[in-house]
């Protein structure tokens, strides 16, 4: 059978999700029962963490920032899906899939770029991969409806410049658990952040941090073992180096989770 036909018989059966994670399927959508979200009071913020051992933030994504880059921009039919595993968001499609180049481990998911092209200006989230976008240059395929905002539709292709942006956002970053995730295979994406993630820490039973691998598809995937029972104290750093603490956060499989708070500015002291 095919890899997408095997992950859904995978999820489908409940079979141990660090094989998924081998086969790179995407987590599913949940179908279990109960609370699927809950909110923080709760949250530490700070720009230089004491004594942080964060792992060092993606070259990618922290060599961009602010930087101008200068490519091409085509459209594509977006639902605001993608490789990068967020839902799909048919009220908001002001979105765009990253070039390869800059895709890396998903270090541009969820991060917010303004583009700029003949006849205005846009600012998209990123939720896709872009692979053809490679062979032109550091490119961007955004969304009918956002490639609408700053050219023709008819055109097709148009130069552009774009760069990466912080805008105010409403609401707390948030944690999606996936489907599955348990004390032994735990799967955690970061939602609705203003900048691009850079790490994500637990705090295990020892107090001591540790740093979760993030996965192509957009989720950090502890493994062998996973990050336990739960509740948990997590810490997630942007790539400017602030910092947000999120303390008793329940393991809550296929749900979501509102922390207890945003990233500043990328200059906030």
């Amino acid at each position: 059978m095919g890899n997408a036909t095997l992950c859904r018989w995978l999820a489908a059966t409940a079979l141990p999700y660090v094989l998924m994670t081998v086969l790179s399927c995407r987590p599913v959508r949940s179908v279990m029962p109960g609370p699927s979200h809950l909110s923080l009071p709760l949250v530490v913020a700070a720009a230089t963490p004491a004594p942080p051992p964060t792992p060092t933030p993606s070259p990618t994504a922290t060599s961009a920032a602010g930087d101008m880059h200068f490519g091409q921009a085509t459209y594509y039919e977006a639902t605001g899906g993608g490789a990068c595993s967020f839902d799909p968001s048919p009220k908001d499609l002001m979105v765009a899939a990253m070039n390869s180049s800059y895709y890396d481990s998903a270090d541009w998911c969820g991060a917010f770029v303004q583009v700029t092209g003949p006849r205005g200006q846009v600012t998209v989230r990123i939720v896709d991969l872009c692979p053809g976008c490679e062979a032109v240059g550091l490119d961007l395929d955004l969304s009918r409806e956002a490639f609408a905002q700053i050219a023709d539709v008819a055109q097709g292709r148009v130069s552009v410049t774009w760069r990466l942006v912080s805008p105010d956002l409403s609401g707390p970053l948030t944690y999606r658990f996936a489907d599955g995730a348990s004390q032994w295979w735990t799967g955690i994406q970061i939602r609705n952040h203003r900048n691009p993630v850079a790490s994500f820490e637990y705090r295990d039973a020892g107090g001591e941090w540790i740093s979760v691998p993030r996965t192509r598809w957009n989720y950090f995937v502890q493994v062998s073992p996973g990050m336990g029972p739960g509740p948990y104290d997590v810490r997630v750093t942007d790539i400017f180096g602030h910092v947000l603490i999120d303390r008793g956060v329940p393991l809550m499989p296929g749900g979501t989770v509102e922390g207890g708070g945003q990233f500043p500015a990328p200059d906030a002291p």
